[in-house]
């Protein structure tokens, strides 16, 4: 077991100097050389990608490899609007601001289809990669349905959005202050749960299980530690990032869900899954991944603000080509040895 989680800890360390200067240095150049405007749009965005990629380093890095984060994303981000329009837009309950309880539904949804999964996978076996595509299927059906139902439209009404939170002092160093420190509150949620996720994976018991149940389920197994529960901890917390991705990107960036074709979501659980394979499932790595699919996708609005006559239908596909691009040229990412492996107590 010793062995494996060597192993493991060194593919989840590696690289991260490297990552982190680069990502520092890449950071600093954007934000001399690009509008402010582009800067908060891309934090923003990031927010789902970020959230739902650290999720995903969770699940598979146990062994689960949930492709179903975009349908956690959708269902997440559509429930925390719906009950917001239904507690009362701008108001609050039991002391607790209707936004939040929102968000907090949000993740509940997304970790109530997190634990369908992990029972569908774990317990009945299925094939991870199928379940996780029914998932996404699901949700991709389930959130327009309902708003039929509840708005006579697969988009839900407009609710008012997060304000940002301003950290004095803070808010005041040049170059940086105002980009993260006066921003809306599912950006620090991101910046606390890329930090809490790296120190969650590398630094506790948990997280050795976590990586030696994707390594060697065995080796856990014979040490006295339940693989199966670690795995249904590990996709629950799967779901919980993913729910507040999308919460926070509905509740925060949009204030309103669209249900009309891939959904507002628009394969960013999808791009998640790209941004942690390309940081080696680092959390942190995943985090600065984030802004590059981000920062592209809000390409977007720029370009069409300096006049460019690109047509839109292409502008939108080139964070998707960028993760064709980025999958083919990253080919040192190894999946842990047991990923997508059923395991029984007991087994050779």
């Amino acid at each position: 077991m010793r062995n494996a989680i060597h192993r493991a800890r060194t593919s989840l360390e590696q690289r991260p100097l490297a990552a982190a200067v680069g990502g520092v240095a890449v950071f600093l150049l954007v934000l001399w050389t690009t509008p402010a405007s582009w800067q908060t749009s891309t934090l923003r965005f990031a927010v789902p990608i970020a959230l739902a990629a650290i999720g995903g380093i969770f699940a598979e890095k146990s062994g689960v490899i949930n492709i179903g984060i975009e349908g956690l994303l959708i269902v997440s981000a559509f429930s925390a609007i719906v009950v917001v329009d239904w507690l009362g837009d701008g108001g609050a309950t039991a002391g607790l601001p209707n936004l939040w309880w929102g968000m907090l539904i949000g993740v509940l949804v997304s970790v109530l289809f997190a634990l369908l999964f992990a029972v569908v996978c774990l317990e009945f076996e299925a094939d991870q990669i199928i379940a996780g595509l029914a998932v996404w299927l699901i949700s991709l059906g389930l959130a327009p349905f309902i708003s039929r139902i509840l708005f006579d439209s697969p988009n839900t009404v407009n609710i008012t959005r997060f304000e940002n939170v301003t950290v004095p002092v803070l808010s005041e160093i040049p170059l940086v202050g105002y980009l993260l420190f006066d921003t809306e509150p599912q950006v620090y949620l991101m910046l606390a749960g890329a930090v809490a996720g790296w120190y969650l994976l590398s630094r506790t018991t948990f997280g050795r299980w976590v990586v030696a149940s994707g390594e060697n389920p065995k080796a856990l197994d014979t040490a006295g530690v339940d693989v199966r529960k670690v795995r249904y901890a590990a996709v629950l917390l799967s779901g919980v990032f993913a729910g507040l991705g999308g919460a926070g990107f509905g509740l925060g960036t949009l204030g309103t869900f669209a249900g009309t074709g891939d959904t507002v979501i628009n394969g960013r659980g999808f791009i998640a899954i790209a941004t942690y394979l390309l940081a080696n499932y680092h959390p942190i790595g995943a985090l600065l991944g984030s802004f590059l699919f981000a920062g592209l996708n809000s390409m977007q609005d720029v370009l069409q603000a300096a006049g460019y006559a690109i047509p839109t239908e292409l502008i939108r596909t080139i964070p998707h080509m960028t993760v064709i691009v980025v999958l083919v040229f990253v080919g040192r990412t190894r999946l842990p040895d047991a990923a997508g492996d059923h395991y029984e107590s007991g087994d050779d």
